[in-house]
């Protein structure tokens, strides 16, 4: 039963992987590369905050509304 490659990665895997990553892109363009992924996930998890705020005070506006429309 194969279930994912991902899940049995080793460290030989790990270590081959960053060797290559180091090659393709330097030891000066990985950093600025985690930046810009970090920033980006940063972005992205305020964005879905803010939808969660939007979304929480427009339902809170649609049930007042609903409940002084009945009083």
């Amino acid at each position: 039963m194969y279930t994912s490659g991902l899940l049995f990665i080793g460290t030989n895997e790990i270590i081959i992987i960053v060797v290559l990553a180091l090659l393709l892109f330097g030891g000066k363009k990985i950093p600025e590369l985690m930046r810009g992924l970090g920033r980006g996930v940063k972005e992205f998890k305020e964005g879905q905050k803010d939808d969660q705020n939007a979304e929480n005070n427009t339902n809170t506006n649609t049930n007042n509304d609903t409940v002084n429309n009945q009083r």
